[in-house]
């Protein structure tokens, strides 16, 4: 292993009808696009669960690509620890706060990390590996990082939406002009409803089954 920018020790191949190559640790694999069914599915999974990255990085498969991030910054890790703890305070027993939980959307070719996944304890019980459906989610929370806030604004925002994620919370520490909250809902097909907007020091409401006033005035720029 190289490190950050180096290359990933993974096999050149074909899987099914899936063609794979090898880019850098940022960029990792490439595959020829197409909607993932059946073995092509199976393939691209198979191939996020052997994508050997460094320590601390993410992994995931964003519309048929499986990309490697670096590890977050401390700002990042300290606005997940902030959510995670206020949401704490309103959820039910029956359901979990996972930070690290992969969450599946097939149709967009898509397999994703989010920052903050809520979702009940019975659906991970209920299923092997180490992904669920994300439309088991019961809310997203997406923290963007400079390298990839794209892919946090755009194709997995509209992943969650095509998996039916009632809330998609992001929070963007880069957007163009200053920090912002934007909480999603109601969503149709591959798009979402802004149901509230701010910046970094307001209030921003999550509505049922939260019934949350998210307090971000602690949340660090960075």
């Amino acid at each position: 292993m190289n490190g950050i920018g180096g290359l990933l020790p993974v096999p050149f191949g074909m899987l099914g009808s899936v063609t794979y190559r090898l880019e850098t640790a940022m960029g990792a694999l490439t595959v020829d696009h197409m909607t993932a069914s059946g073995h092509e599915w199976d393939g691209l999974v198979r191939i996020w669960r052997e994508t050997d990255a460094p320590e601390g990085c993410k992994v995931e498969i964003i519309e048929g690509i499986v990309t490697v991030a670096p590890p977050p910054s401390n700002a990042h890790n300290d606005i997940a620890d902030l959510v995670q703890r206020e949401l704490y305070q309103v959820i039910p027993m029956q359901w979990g706060i996972y930070q690290t939980l992969g969450t599946a959307v097939p149709s967009r070719d898509g397999l994703y990390i989010p920052d903050i996944a809520v979702a009940p304890k019975a659906v991970l019980r209920a299923e092997e590996g180490n992904y669920i459906p994300a439309a088991a989610a019961e809310l997203i929370v997406e923290i963007t990082s400079k390298s990839n806030a794209s892919n946090d604004r755009i194709k997995k925002a509209a992943g969650y939406a095509q998996a039916g994620v009632p809330l998609y919370l992001l929070i963007d520490n880069w957007a163009p002009g200053g920090p912002t909250i934007t909480l999603y809902g109601e969503p149709q097909g591959d798009v979402y409803r802004v149901l509230r907007a701010g910046k970094f020091g307001d209030q921003i409401e999550l509505p049922d089954p939260f019934d949350l006033s998210l307090d971000t005035s602690e949340f660090p720029v960075g």
